[in-house]
């Protein structure tokens, strides 16, 4: 780590390019704070949008027909509606309104970016997972109906699992998406990676090179998730469903 730091250093010195995250402890210190708090905005997000996004598109098909305008209303308000602007409303108009424990808002800046950026996530999910069920064959819902399984068991055994399969591509540019879109938790100080960065490049003077680094490091997570998924999706492939 030394010889790395020292190399940079030396970059540095011969040639102006000024990579202190390499080697000044402080702006790496920083820089490994975003990253990580882009992760893990990532990781809750993604997993709570999924696990909504696949109770939405159930309720969806609710024979209730309140319950079917609600879900759709919500898809609708959260797809049409620009994230920043629903972001800013979590922060800035839902969370004032909201009791205080000890003095303290009940949600930190991070914690309403975790809420926006999930439901706005879930919206789409829902219409992926829609889109799915519906290449599902009514012939595999007519057997499950015709072997006494309930329309939750119908859902959670046979059809969700096939539209899941049939969903992964689009599912997969959703999730990138998501990442992107994390970028806006930047408007609300959230200390993301874009957040963390620009405070370096504020105090060192180094945007170009900074700008750099970010761009590497969001193609290399995007890059890791779309691995996972192909991964994931050849994992999962029935053969002769969805091909």
């Amino acid at each position: 780590m030394d010889d790395v730091a020292a190399w940079f250093l030396w970059l540095h010195r011969t040639t102006g390019v000024k990579l202190t995250i390499f080697y000044d402890a402080y702006d790496r210190t920083r820089f490994v704070e975003g990253l990580v708090t882009t992760v893990k905005l990532s990781a809750y997000c993604l997993v709570l949008s999924l696990a909504l996004g696949a109770v939405a598109a159930w309720l969806v098909g609710s024979r209730v027909a309140v319950v079917r305008g609600a879900i759709n209303g919500f898809i609708q308000l959260f797809r049409n509606t620009p994230p920043l602007v629903q972001l800013y409303f979590f922060y800035f108009a839902a969370g004032p309104v909201l009791p205080k424990i000890g003095g303290m808002p009940l949600l930190s800046s991070f914690g309403w970016a975790v809420v926006s950026l999930t439901l706005l996530e879930t919206a789409f999910a829902a219409e992926i997972f829609r889109a799915g069920i519906e290449a599902v064959p009514k012939a595999m819902v007519e057997a499950a109906e015709s072997l006494g399984y309930s329309r939750a068991q119908i859902y959670r055994k046979i059809v969700l699992p096939l539209a899941v399969r049939v969903t992964m591509p689009a599912m997969t540019n959703n999730l990138v998406n998501l990442v992107k879109t994390t970028t806006l938790a930047y408007a609300i100080a959230v200390p993301e990676l874009v957040y963390m960065s620009a405070q370096v490049w504020s105090e060192q003077v180094n945007v170009p090179e900074m700008m750099v680094v970010l761009l590497i490091s969001y193609v290399t997570i995007v890059g890791l998730i779309n691995q996972f998924m192909q991964w994931l999706e050849a994992r999962l492939r029935v053969p002769g469903f969805g091909q």
